[in-house]
């Protein structure tokens, strides 16, 4: 929404309401956002800490009304926001596509090396290294919302068979196994996590977990950074109990230049944008938008 604000402002604009976008990378400081939020009525919520000192200080201040936009809310206290009267809404079953799509771009591109390719290629070299063929491989799905199902649907395509990690739903697919982490994850070729984070879910891939995975196990990850513990992963990698990983989010982002992941040439990383096409910006940003001018009038 940042970068294509100038399409949104007419709307802003019939709606009754001006608009600032401040300039910034991944998300605003909690120091940036004690001196923004309260000069504002309503808020459109980012990756940006919502936490209670913010949501307080902006309710002190002229702060109204906020929503999240997208369906990550990890970095919301609903429970401040709640004692404030501010009722933040999100956008669920926004990305369930385009995440997906990159999920499934991310497993091919760890199991045909095509990044790793394209890269020598670009330097003059013409590596061909040996490829996974995709028919018939497991794959550990964890997460199985909207998104994980949306993934699932497109794997089974490809020919993987599919054990998904969700202690949040009773039943899957007949054609696919439900086991509880970290049961059966030497069985994995795959490990792909697409689940929200939480509490219960953070660092599940640790050090302890990762000694029980399969060698040369490939991991994509586009869910949360903190879902996975990247010291455990470098580890894993290191001594090649891991293949590679594909991760679009990172514990602190964006990632370092000096992250130890980055000496690891199989490894695909993004910039937490799987769900950033034309598309689902605008469907998202109107919503958000028609949802705050609701709460505000």
């Amino acid at each position: 929404m940042i970068q294509l604000i100038e399409r949104y402002k007419d709307r802003f604009f019939e709606l009754g309401m001006e608009v600032t976008c401040p300039v910034f990378e991944q998300e605003l400081t909690e120091a940036e956002l004690l001196n923004l939020v309260p000069n504002f009525d309503g808020w459109i919520v980012g990756d940006d800490p919502a936490n209670e000192l913010v949501l307080t200080t902006g309710v002190q201040g002229s702060l109204k009304a906020a929503v999240r936009w997208g369906i990550g809310t990890d970095n919301v206290d609903f429970e401040a926001a709640k004692k404030l009267g501010l009722n933040i809404s999100n956008t669920p079953s926004s990305f369930n596509e385009e995440v997906s799509d990159v999920a499934i771009a991310y497993l091919i591109g760890l199991a045909r090396e095509l990044f790793l390719i394209d890269r020598s290629v670009r330097k003059g070299n013409w590596k061909k290294p040996v490829g996974q063929t995709l028919t018939g491989k497991n794959v550990g799905l964890i997460g199985f919302g909207n998104i994980g199902k949306a993934t699932a649907r497109k794997l089974e395509c490809l020919g993987l068979k599919i054990t998904v990690y969700d202690p949040g739903v009773d039943s899957v697919p007949s054609s696919m196994n439900h086991s509880s982490w970290p049961n059966d994850l030497e069985l994995q070729d795959y490990l792909v996590f697409t689940c929200s984070l939480n509490a219960h879910n953070y660092r599940m891939l640790g050090a302890d977990t990762m000694s029980r995975l399969k060698e040369g196990v490939r991991i994509v990850n586009v869910g949360r950074g903190a879902l996975i513990d990247e010291a455990a992963l470098v580890d894993g990698l290191e001594a090649g109990l891991v293949h590679s990983a594909a991760l679009d989010v990172f514990d602190s982002e964006p990632i370092a230049t000096s992250s130890p992941l980055m000496g690891f040439e199989r490894c695909i990383f993004g910039s937490h944008n799987s769900s950033n096409t034309l598309e689902a910006v605008d469907r998202v940003s109107l919503k958000c938008i028609d949802i705050i001018s609701k709460e505000l009038s």
